[in-house]
């Protein structure tokens, strides 16, 4: 039996011209956890949301701001959490003061919505509002919390508020919700017949 033998052939030094268009370059896929904002934003614009009034008073003034990014947190003890823009001027009452009102709204109150949502130092100017454990509350809201900071939690470009429930009461009525940058209300589907 005669054993055979194979060499390699001996590899070339010699430059091989190369045409970079016959190697594309790689796709760069996005990084990895990046989501777009304009994609972000509509699938959160998908998600029907309340929304509410967050309230408190600054040497003796009241002061409050729209939010629909606010949830129950816990049910024993009572707590809520709001996320607050960290530029929101009511942020930095809040931090100072510690205590802030939800004013939950009813889908009747679309206008305070609109108005709250705005700039400017007097919001409350003609609206209809008392004073309530100490906070503003708006007349004629479905629900109404009064809260106690509990802790600021890093939330990107926002914060999140935790309040204890310190009080709270509310009223029937259907409630303003907030979907696909409208206002609406909530609405019971039909029972499907058996």
């Amino acid at each position: 039996m005669t054993a055979h033998l194979h060499r390699r052939p001996a590899l070339s030094t010699k430059a091989v011209p190369v045409n970079a268009s016959d190697f594309p370059p790689p796709a760069s896929p996005p990084a990895p956890g990046y989501v777009p904002g304009e994609l972000f934003r509509r699938v959160m614009g998908s998600v029907c949301t309340p929304v509410s009034v967050v309230t408190t008073f600054s040497q003796g003034r009241p002061h409050g701001t729209t939010v629909s990014a606010f949830s129950a947190l816990s049910l024993e003890p009572p707590m809520v959490l709001v996320a607050l823009d960290r530029n929101s001027t009511l942020l930095s009452l809040l931090q100072q003061k510690r205590r802030f009102g939800l004013n939950v709204l009813g889908a009747d109150q679309g206008e305070l919505a609109i108005r709250f949502a705005g700039k400017g130092a007097d919001k409350f100017a003609g609206v209809p509002w008392q004073v309530d454990t100490g906070l503003p509350r708006l007349q004629g809201v479905t629900g109404w919390l009064a809260c106690e900071v509990t802790r600021f939690v890093d939330g990107g470009d926002h914060l999140v508020v935790m309040g204890r429930v310190v009080a709270a009461s509310s009223r029937d009525g259907a409630p303003l919700t907030y979907h696909r940058r409208e206002f609406g209300t909530h609405a019971v589907l039909e029972e499907r017949s058996a």
